[in-house]
């Protein structure tokens, strides 16, 4: 089974500075550890930068220009207490989405089922109006939006399985009654969104916050009793993964303890769910994940699992 490989050596460039969580070691460790494991069928291409069309259709003109703009010529500029761009961080989070957008195209055309954004800075918690949590431009977002205006798709499912809740895409398609977005995440814990009452317009929300602590048995019987589901009745068209990794036990940031089959496991029932519902497509979109070694071991395990016939 081929799975498109999406990155760029700019995502290595932006560095929000000595000391961050959300370092460029993150993707090399990802890299490097590709060279090391046989993943069959993986392709890899060159992640593109996505048009201001393709961001403005999530983010507003404003948003978009006043990031950009802000974007240091040397340096580093500071947007919140976490959030620091350097010079290459408006061309990384450019071809972040970039990369979404044309995994999208990719899986629409029939080039492959299914695809993997290994791009940073990360970006389900970026709000239309709003850059925060590491993240600018909303890739995962942006990638669903590229497939409802190109590919006139009126039935996307959204699974963030990051230990973060993604509040800003939960905030894009909260009145959106054709995007499904499931999140299972770490309670009490950054950024204090994602509580079981937010549903969205037409109960297109779920929202599964866990105590700190949860393990793999845990997690599963969530995801296999609400998540799966969930999706299953939504029937979507295609299905889109915000893939942080940062519920892995040894993660610094965090208080889950999730492994790499954990999300292998997950990968594979998400599989089945695509082939039934969506003709086997599926994109997968980086978001955190800040202990390297285990973000890299999670990876290629997550990888091997969409690779699987």
């Amino acid at each position: 089974m081929t799975v498109l490989f999406y990155t760029h050596p700019v995502a290595q460039q932006h560095d929000p500075g000595p000391g961050h969580p959300e370092a460029p070691i993150r993707l090399k460790m990802i890299l490097r550890c590709l060279e090391e494991a046989t993943v069959p069928g993986l392709e890899r291409r060159e992640a593109p930068l996505a048009t201001l069309e393709q961001i403005q259709r999530v983010h507003p003109e404003l948003h978009t220009s006043r990031i950009l703009a802000a974007v240091p010529h040397e340096g580093y500029v500071r947007i919140d207490s976490d959030t620091v761009l350097n010079p290459h961080s408006g061309e990384a989070a450019l071809r972040a989405s970039g990369a979404a957008c044309a995994a999208v195209d990719a899986v629409m055309a029939g080039e492959a089922k299914r695809a993997f954004c290994a791009m940073r800075p990360p970006g389900h918690h970026a709000e239309p109006m709003t850059a925060m949590g590491f993240c600018l431009f909303n890739h995962v977002a942006v990638a669903a939006m590229q497939a409802r205006a190109v590919h006139k798709l009126s039935r996307i499912a959204i699974f963030d399985w990051d230990v973060h809740h993604g509040n800003g895409t939960q905030d894009t398609f909260f009145d959106d009654p054709d995007t499904l977005y499931v999140s299972t995440h770490q309670s009490p814990l950054y950024p204090g969104t994602g509580h079981v009452g937010e549903r969205g317009i037409k109960g297109n929300i779920l929202n599964r916050p866990l105590p700190p602590g949860t393990g793999s048995q845990a997690w599963r019987k969530v995801v296999e009793r609400d998540v799966l589901p969930a999706i299953d009745r939504w029937r979507p068209e295609l299905i889109l993964i915000s893939a942080g990794f940062d519920a892995h036990a040894e993660d610094p940031l965090a208080s889950f303890a999730l492994f790499e089959e954990d999300f292998a496991w997950a990968t594979r029932e998400l599989v089945k769910l695509a082939e039934a519902h969506a003709q086997g497509r599926i994109v997968s979109v980086l978001e955190g994940g800040y202990d390297p070694a285990a973000l890299a071991r999670s990876v290629v395990a997550h990888l091997k699992a969409l690779a699987e016939n």
